[in-house]
């Protein structure tokens, strides 16, 4: 840990840091110093803590946003399982009235809250929340938080023995008859409404205690646009007991629900068909991989940006309470329903898009651990963990860094040092080949690669933007190094 004299304590020793203006911008120094930032990085925190610019298209665009994607989401569901992914709509004017009344009744038929429902997703959310207070793991500081006076949080790392528990039960829910797999993808409707009214509800009841009792924390970079602040989020770190609640929407629901719908729907075609698909398969691996990476490396997300900078609103909850779980499976709705040779693909093209996912896999896992690493070693932070499947190349040995007058440092080396943003690059090829295993007989199931390449565009945006602000002539300098956005010589 970094004491008063500016020394930094690790496994090799005491190391003596460096003054800032000693160490030069090139991209290749190698001493890693403290986290906390300079006298001129703090006044710049104070800054980029207050509201300066209008995001998402400001009042207007959030507005609709919060009434449109819940619309969309029952669309989108329609068209998959009541037209075989058909982009259905009104045949004349005059149709627009039937249209709407066809639509309503599809979601009344498919999509009512039921008991059934709200005690499947209340249930798996309970049973969630209650691993994460009781289950072994490890406990990790946050980087440290400007608005808490550069105090870091800790955080209760336990999602991979909740993950490893959620797969026994659910194993001993479905081989008893208690609860079985094929419920979740026979049930899809009802439970997605569910989860949009429980996140729209947690949403208004985070935001009202935030306002009313600073829950979270005091109200942080408000535009005084009501709309707009419930829509960014109020506090930033609300908690329940020891759990973190923006880190258990990030990773306990959405990830964990999505492989259950991708599992469901393996069971479901296993019984009807006999034998699994390839495709479906796929979906059952690329999901899992991803919340197993989420678990077992659930110590790294205190570094993140989302952990560390965004609120906790309705973007955040909404997303990753019902909109990631219930439109990036759109793959696993359309293959339940239809016959596998509309979208099956011969021998060479499923190796291609197995080998694809796992390389895939490996930079994004790498490349996210590497940063994080990092940022938890200038915090002497920093603790290995064994946790399944530990891959090479996860920590970088002396690594290089450009060191700003903030006080941060920017990571030059890995697989850093070819894009700024290696893992977005990975992450989306992932996305792509979830959406592939449809075929193309629908645009519907494109939806997440579509999707999240405008997210992750929108996202890199605002972080190299605030990141200009925050750097100044450092970032411009940073940007020589490493000239590409996210794939080499390229962009």
């Amino acid at each position: 840990m970094a004491n008063g004299n500016g020394t930094t304590n690790g496994a090799n020793g005491v190391r003596q840091r460096k003054k800032t203006s000693e160490v030069v911008a090139s991209g290749e120094s190698t001493q890693i110093m403290n986290a906390i930032p300079t006298a001129y990085g703090q006044a710049m925190d104070k800054k980029l803590d207050e509201h300066q610019t209008y995001e998402f298209g400001g009042p207007v665009g959030v507005t609709a946003m919060m009434l449109g994607f819940p619309v969309l989401m029952y669309y989108l569901w329609i068209c998959l399982w009541y037209y075989d992914g058909a982009l259905v709509h009104p045949s004349s004017l005059s149709d627009v009235g039937p249209f709407l009344q066809r639509m309503w009744a599809h979601c009344v038929d498919g999509a009512y809250p039921t008991a059934f429902a709200w005690g499947t997703y209340l249930g798996l959310t309970a049973i969630e929340l209650f691993f994460a207070w009781v289950m072994p793991g490890v406990e990790q500081h946050g980087l440290p938080v400007p608005s808490l006076g550069y105090k870091t949080l800790l955080y209760k790392c336990n999602a991979l023995w909740s993950w490893y528990a959620t797969l026994i039960l659910a194993g001993v829910l479905h081989y008893t008859g208690i609860y079985r797999l094929p419920w979740i993808i026979e049930n899809f409707g009802g439970i997605m409404t569910v989860a949009i009214v429980t996140s729209y509800t947690i949403s208004a009841t985070i935001d009202i205690l935030a306002r009313t009792m600073h829950y979270g924390g005091a109200p942080l970079r408000m535009s005084g646009v009501a709309v707009y602040d419930h829509f960014m989020g109020v506090s930033l770190n609300p908690r329940l007991g020891p759990i973190d609640l923006k880190m258990f929407a990030e990773v306990r629901v959405p990830w964990v629900l999505l492989f259950l719908i991708s599992l469901s729907g393996v069971v479901k075609q296993y019984e009807d068909l006999g034998h699994v698909t390839y495709n479906m398969f796929h979906m059952l691996l690329a999901t899992g991989l991803y919340i197993n990476a989420c678990a077992k490396g659930e110590q790294m997300i205190p570094q993140t940006w989302d952990m560390f900078h965004e609120k906790f609103g309705w973007m955040l909850i909404f997303w990753n309470m019902a909109g990631v779980p219930f439109t990036y499976c759109y793959p696993t709705i359309y293959m339940v329903r239809a016959d596998p040779s509309t979208y099956a693909f011969p021998t060479w093209a499923c190796v291609a898009m197995f080998v694809t996912l796992l390389t895939c896999y490996y930079i994004f896992d790498t490349s996210m651990a590497q940063k994080s690493a990092f940022k938890m070693q200038q915090q002497g932070e920093y603790k290995p963990r064994k946790a399944f499947p530990q891959l090479p190349w996860s920590v970088v040995e002396n690594p290089t860094f450009i060191q700003t007058k903030h006080g941060n440092k920017l990571l030059t080396s890995g697989w850093w040092r070819y894009v700024r943003k290696p893992n977005y690059s990975a992450d989306w090829i992932q996305a792509l080949t979830w959406g592939l295993t449809a075929g193309f007989n629908t645009p519907i199931t494109l939806w997440y690669p579509i999707f999240f390449l405008a997210v992750l565009t929108h996202r890199c945006g605002r972080d190299f933007e605030k990141c200009e602000r925050k750097y100044g002539d450092d970032w411009d300098e940073y940007c020589k190094v490493v000239r590409w956005r996210f794939i080499p010589y390229v962009f």
